[in-house]
């Protein structure tokens, strides 16, 4: 009973954090079990979002009767770190570790545990009501934003919206395998387009290349993936927060995100972008290139004109920058329309608990 009472408890810590909601076949504890033992569980209910030292940890813990003895809780945090469930930060010889959620954060983490049992029980949880937590919120985690190409010259472009400056303003990159693309490669989906497409940046990007899940990448690596993402038709999604610690290169076919608000009648509503597409009529050919690049179908030719919906149009870009005749260009929203990303991701995180009543 002992073991279910944790994992009940876990269940609903990582609900608090984001999401990781109920379901009636319990899809969420097998999961729970595969990736966490019961002192791993005990030891995640014990720890915050916030960075602590082992030492600071030990102290807490300490302090609710719960004695551990320093080396075996160090060697417990690291071994929880490089399983994908705590996030590990190193500056010196100083190292702290964090609990994350289980979107964004041990999911992605599970980049090279996952098999096919895992991506199917991951696949079974998103069918039984996962997908709708995507869609639920008024905060979402991650951010539609186009290549810059893609928008009019004279629009003046914010920070957190240009992909360009994101990479530019980074110190410390890495390129990663798409979690997503992975996930869905082993549950049947074939799609195509290329894995190592998705970017971490400072201490997340020293995450991802010490747990052996990505490769540090140079500004112009990064700059020469973005093009390249475009050409493919990647939607580009950084992580939402004024300063991301990491940006998401998604398909419809693959991307969790995308494939959930694609189910929605209204994708243009939830993610909170300030762009989105206007066709001068007279210049376009009707040729449906922009109809294969939409990923959320939201184009379609009518008396050989492109028609947009703009319920469905969520502003990234991808018709655009392959219109043979220009025809496409980004509008930028009004004033009043437009979306100011949190401050940072604990802010995020912090709007999400607010919206759902648990702060």
């Amino acid at each position: 009973m002992a073991s279910i009472d944790i994992f009940d408890q876990l269940r609903t810590r990582l609900d608090q954090l984001a999401f990781f909601p109920k379901t009636e076949e319990k899809i969420e504890m097998k999961i729970l079990r595969r990736l966490f033992t019961e002192e791993d569980a005990r030891l995640f209910l014990q720890l915050t979002p916030m960075l602590q030292t082992p030492e600071e940890i030990a102290k807490k813990l300490a302090a609710s009767g719960m004695d551990h003895e320093l080396p075996l809780l160090a060697n417990q945090l690291e071994s929880m770190a490089k399983k994908g469930l705590l996030f590990r930060h190193r500056k010196g010889d100083q190292v702290k570790y964090a609990i994350v959620p289980y979107i964004i954060g041990i999911f992605e983490h599970q980049l090279n545990h996952m098999d096919k049992t895992f991506a199917e029980e991951n696949l079974a949880y998103f069918k039984s009501g996962f997908e709708k937590s995507f869609s639920g919120m008024n905060t979402p985690l991650l951010r539609t934003i186009p290549i810059n190409k893609t928008i009019l010259p004279e629009l003046p472009i914010a920070p957190y919206d240009d992909v360009f400056k994101i990479v530019e303003n980074q110190k410390i990159i890495a390129i990663s395998p798409c979690i997503c693309r992975r996930w869905a490669r082993l549950t049947g989906n074939t799609c195509e387009k290329p894995e190592e497409v998705c970017f971490s940046f400072g201490a997340h990007a020293d995450y991802y290349v010490e747990n052996g899940m990505g490769r540090y990448i140079s500004k112009d690596d990064a700059i020469a993936i973005l093009k390249k993402n475009d050409e493919i038709g990647l939607v580009m999604q950084p992580f939402n927060a004024v300063k991301p610690g990491g940006m998401c290169s998604c398909c419809g076919d693959c991307c969790g995100v995308l494939k959930s608000i694609k189910m929605n009648p209204a994708p243009a509503q939830l993610v909170k972008s300030n762009y989105y597409v206007s066709v001068n009529e007279s210049d376009c050919s009707g040729c449906e290139t922009c109809v294969g690049r939409c990923q959320m179908e939201a184009i379609e030719i009518v008396d050989a004109i492109a028609k947009i919906n703009y319920d469905r149009c969520i502003g990234c870009g991808l018709c655009v920058s392959t219109c043979p005749t220009e025809a496409m260009s980004l509008v930028q929203k009004s004033q009043d329309h437009q979306y100011l990303p949190p401050s940072s991701g604990t802010e995020t995180y912090l709007r999400i608990a607010k919206e759902r009543g648990l702060i």
